[in-house]
């Protein structure tokens, strides 16, 4: 399938019936109840067994599913009840160790680097296939373990997934140097070499796509991996790494080891066996590893992190239109999105207008287990993140911004937040300069365009932003304007394969998905040759 944009196949997802998917998944969500919308009986009524088995809960390390050398394991949770659904095999310095050791041997002395890159395209498309052949149990995986919705996950990001990887796969035998003309008798060229060993760390809020736009580019362009999976979702990285075994990847160029950050995260960044390492998370984590690749081995980081993006809404817009989108910027995930829409900025001649229909819109918001049909939104990730977004709520009302609708918990088990709006808010206000990573819309005020993009520059972050109105003119000046590493015009959370993806500011380094991903796992080398007599130069 081909990728299109999440808010298309979310919105297509949402609308179709069960008898789009099938086998046991299908059957149970058919089954259940639809939810009451915004109301606690959303989150307590009882809730779908997961259609879907953990099979896989050890460490892969050349080629093999092994226990931690300590034997310790650690809980992954359904944040629907709070309860554990499995233990996991709990990675520290030493799983690292020997999971880098093996990508090691697999780089300098396996088949991977030295097959033709039509081969590795090939095994790429065998995997993409196998996603798409166990795109229900995965999706199913993904929602027990991370709490999004499963239509989202099945109808959005599973064939997104699966896009992805026939992406990279496209680029895998297109990667080459050039011929450089010089001054003088040489021939030089240049060669783009596989960097080695990639250390690749990635978040729990999408972890499937995440693992996509790191694995896919690494392995096109003939890098072998160590990826340490987000804590709280480990086991779809696990399920996935089975997949690329099956799709014939050789020993050694995919270990996947599964821990805390200090404990397996940072022996990770540090190692000096590590040529490379691509995180994505918070910024102040992403700190830290640039600081640890810097002291080790001067090793190049590519981080993609947090975000406060503006949502700019001009007089002209389509309010209806407008509200829908910026709805859905920041609700998408249960606002678990580091391009969140976040600071919505209306204009003031719309702005009362727009305050009524976000807050209708919100209150319609279907929050529920996420397995049933129809809901919108599931619980946040556990219970660290349920307390601070609440925090943050409480921040809201105490500063004297106006609480239109929610602020509280859903239900009395889970980590389930109402759908939260405030309106007259202020730039120096928490809830507008911190991310805050949950179902909390901010509405601020303006008056002209200057201002506007004076206020949604006031930030030490750049992710993105998005743009509606209806003059091409105010849309060329404000793209132009922002300081954000992507805008999005009367449209957001547009995620084709091709399109980059990365932040100003503190909003990261570098770019992912597109050929820019690629540049991530390469290294250039000149070479440069006499010419004796040429014909010509």
């Amino acid at each position: 399938m081909a990728a299109r944009r999440l808010s298309c196949l979310l919105s297509r997802s949402l609308s179709s019936s069960s008898s789009s998917s099938s086998g046991s998944a299908s059957l149970l969500l058919s089954q259940g109840r639809r939810v009451n919308r915004f109301s606690t009986a959303a989150a307590t009524e009882e809730l779908i067994i997961p259609p879907v088995q953990i099979s896989h809960t050890q460490h892969l390390i050349n080629g093999q599913f092994v226990d931690a050398a300590s034997g310790k394991t650690f809980p992954a949770y359904d944040p629907r009840t709070g309860e554990v659904i499995a233990h996991v095999a709990e990675g520290d310095a030493e799983d690292i160790n020997r999971a880098v050791a093996a990508a090691r041997k697999a780089f300098d002395e396996g088949p991977w680097p030295k097959m033709s890159a039509y081969e590795r395209s090939r095994i790429l498309l065998r995997f993409a296939d196998l996603v798409e052949k166990h795109s229900e149990e995965l999706a199913a995986l993904e929602t027990w373990n991370n709490g999004k919705p499963y239509e989202q996950a099945l109808h959005a990001e599973l064939p997104m997934l699966a896009r992805l990887f026939h992406y990279y796969a496209g680029w895998a035998d297109k990667i080459h140097g050039l011929t450089v003309p010089a001054d003088g008798k040489y021939h030089i060229q240049t060669l783009h070499e596989p960097i080695g060993v990639a250390g690749q760390i990635i978040p729990w809020n999408f972890p499937l796509l995440m693992f996509a736009w790191k694995v896919g580019p690494a392995l096109a362009c003939g890098n072998t991996i160590v990826l340490k999976s987000a804590e709280q979702t480990p086991l779809t990285a696990l399920y996935v790494a089975k997949l690329f075994q099956e799709a014939g990847l050789p020993p050694g160029v995919l270990n996947v080891v599964s821990g805390d950050g200090p404990t397996a995260g940072a022996p990770l960044a540090s190692h000096m066996d590590v040529d490379k390492v691509a995180f994505t998370g918070s910024t102040d984590t992403g700190k830290i590893i640039l600081e640890l690749a810097a002291r080790s081995n001067l090793k190049p980081v590519t981080l993609e992190l947090g975000g406060k993006s503006p949502f700019i809404i001009c007089e002209d817009a389509d309010i209806d239109h407008a509200v829908e989108l910026a709805h859905f910027a920041l609700f998408f995930n249960q606002g678990q999105c580091c391009c969140a829409g976040s600071r919505t900025f209306v204009h003031e001649r719309v702005y009362d207008e727009f305050i009524e229909k976000a807050k209708a819109r919100a209150v319609k918001r279907v929050v529920g287990d996420p397995f049933k049909k129809g809901v919108e939104q599931g619980p946040q990730i556990d219970n660290e993140q349920f307390e601070k977004v609440l925090r943050y709520i409480r921040a809201g009302i105490d500063s004297d911004a106006t609480l239109e609708c929610g602020g509280g918990r859903l239900g009395s088990k889970g980590y389930f937040i109402e759908p939260t709006v405030f309106s007259n808010v202020k730039d120096d206000m928490l809830i507008a300069k911190d991310e805050i990573f949950g179902p909390v819309q901010s509405i601020l005020k303006f008056k002209d365009l200057d201002e506007v993009v004076r206020r949604a520059n006031a930030t030490r972050y750049g992710l993105a932003a998005g743009v509606f109105t209806r003059n091409i003119d105010t849309a060329n000046y404000l793209t132009r304007a922002l300081r954000a590493g992507t805008v999005w015009v009367n449209c957001f959370d547009v995620f084709d394969a091709a399109i980059p993806f990365g932040g100003y500011k503190m909003s990261g380094i570098g770019r992912e998905k597109g050929i820019y991903s690629l540049h991530n796992y390469l290294q250039v080398k000149a070479v440069v040759t006499p010419l004796k007599n040429p014909a010509w130069l």
